[in-house]
């Protein structure tokens, strides 16, 4: 069964091609959803795809900004099904 995944990205998250590397990283993953730069400095990724799939591609995101992150905070809800590919919202 599809999930959606809210997380939010706390640390030095903006200014460091995080969104891309999401966006480009998702390419890779059978997931759909959108990232966008929060007034607070944090980073919301919005995503839905079968739960391995996701846990995947969020590990994939902490590899590849470990150094700019300091938390993660996801929210799991069933998925509704309203993403085609995977955005990057401003």
């Amino acid at each position: 069964m599809p999930l959606r995944y809210t997380a939010i990205f706390t640390g030095r998250v903006q200014g460091v091609f995080f969104r891309a590397t999401a966006r480009d990283l998702a390419a890779g993953h059978a997931v759909s959803g959108w990232v966008r730069n929060e007034r607070d400095g944090s980073v919301k990724l919005v995503a839905e795809g079968e739960k391995d799939e996701m846990d995947r591609f969020i590990e994939a995101i902490r590899r590849a900004k470990r150094p700019n992150i300091d938390a993660v905070r996801i929210d799991e809800s069933p998925a509704k099904g309203e993403f085609i590919g995977f955005d990057v919202r401003y």
